[in-house]
């Protein structure tokens, strides 16, 4: 019988509205007993000065296997994920092959059990190879184990296809994930569209080419009663759009990326490839009002977005680089850096947003420390300071704007089903 006592720090635990200093007690992968004191046999943790979350959830991370193995593999990715704080992660299928298959969904997971870093979760096609023209074999698929449908970051211009892929999916409650974005509108560009990309000279992605797109789905999951979920919201236009849909009763959920709180498209100015993302990078009015909708709840989860590219891709012209870049291991200090500090959210909100909400909109058994629940756990050092050196991530692609940036907090301890991954000496 394995036993993890977990001493003296503060639980936050969004799902059960818990805020404590207390001990955690693990015993056999499962959560035993809060207020627990030490009675032989067990590993003990010293969490003072710390705070114990639910291990960390992402639900938008490219792990680029198979077919891309030179950006990440899922060995690599899901070591970026434990070294982040993330103890689940959701794979999107723009691989090659695509994930719209059960084998490949079955390939997945079979070397995500191989890597036994943290819980891969798999997110499959919506359309065939990603083509937005037949529906992919949804019932299939989510019998290998698919638990939710996109086409990652091509956005389903079907508006046929995307209505009976809602209904589709209302057989089994799970979601569709969208990005929205009219690819008519933002053909061609390189960074947002405003005065940044007008003094630069740059060809520019309006904030409409998200807005109308934005606008479409969520009319078409209140037409079916399908559950959307939007990703990468950068707008205030958008963010607009999903609060009124949730007055409505609407069921959609959002998420925004950590670099769309963090940076704006004065970064450009730098004409550094690693700024270069997609939805781009936004002005300030847009990233004020996108912590705004995080601050009342209109964005429901807060993503990696992680998107890794080896070096030689972005180390080309600005506009031949290819959108992304790696976030998993800064994701969880940015939003201490950028939402806890400056007041934006508190923790009990911030942690919700990486923690229960992600684990609701795919329905998984995760994000929560009720007893009997899987022993998933972060520590997370909520004050200490350190510089991104991207030479020591875990990713097999080095691609952030962050590199030298001195950021506030992050995972001490990552404990998966029970078995402790990270510790600060694994720094």
């Amino acid at each position: 019988m394995s036993k993890i006592l977990i001493q003296n720090g503060r639980v936050i635990d969004p799902s059960q509205s818990l805020d404590r200093v207390m001990s955690l007690l693990i015993e056999d992968g499962r959560i035993a007993a809060y207020a627990a004191s030490p009675t032989g046999g067990e590993q003990v943790i010293d969490a003072t000065g710390k705070i114990i979350s639910p291990g960390l959830i992402d639900i938008h991370a490219e792990l680029r296997e198979p077919g891309c193995e030179l950006d990440e593999t899922i060995a690599t990715g899901t070591a970026a994920a434990v070294a982040g704080g993330f103890t689940s992660v959701a794979c999107l299928p723009n691989t090659d092959p695509p994930i719209d298959s059960p084998a490949v969904v079955e390939f997945v997971r079979h070397q995500a059990q191989r890597a036994d870093n943290c819980h891969v979760f798999v997110l499959a096609c919506v359309s065939k190879n990603r083509e937005g023209v037949e529906l992919a074999e949804i019932a299939t698929l989510k019998g290998a184990g698919a638990v939710g449908f996109t086409d990652a970051d091509r956005s389903i211009s079907n508006s046929e296809l995307l209505r009976r892929g809602l209904e589709y999916c209302l057989m089994f409650d799970l979601p569709i994930l969208d990005h929205p974005e009219v690819p008519e509108l933002s053909h061609r560009g390189i960074m947002h569209e405003g005065k940044t990309s007008l003094v630069l000279g740059l060809p520019g992605m309006p904030a409409e080419a998200e807005d109308v797109r934005a606008g479409r789905d969520v009319r078409l999951a209140e037409a079916t009663g399908g559950r959307l979920h939007i990703m990468n919201v950068s707008t205030a236009g958008s963010t607009e759009i999903i609060r009124r849909a949730k007055a409505r009763g609407t069921r959609v959920t959002s998420e925004i990326c950590a670099a769309h709180f963090s940076l704006t498209d004065e970064s450009l100015r730098t004409f550094d490839s690693n700024y270069k993302v997609n939805p781009p990078l936004r002005s300030r009015d847009h990233v004020e009002a996108c912590i705004a909708g995080l601050a009342d709840g209109t964005l429901d989860v807060i993503v990696s977005g992680h998107s890794p590219r080896a070096p030689e891709k972005k180390m080309v012209e600005l506009d031949q680089a290819p959108f992304g870049m790696v976030a998993l291991e800064t994701t969880l200090p940015l939003v201490i850096t950028n939402l806890i500090q400056p007041g934006h959210l508190d923790w009990s909100q911030a942690l919700a947003k990486l923690t229960i909400n992600p684990a609701r909109v795919l329905k998984l058994n995760k994000g929560t420390l009720c007893i009997g629940a899987d022993a998933d756990v972060t520590i997370i050092d909520p004050a200490v300071r350190w510089v991104v050196q991207p030479d020591q991530f875990k990713s097999k692609s080095k691609n952030t704007p962050f590199g030298g940036m001195e950021l506030t907090g992050r995972a001490d301890y990552v404990i998966v089903a029970g078995k402790v991954k990270r510790t600060p000496q694994s720094v």
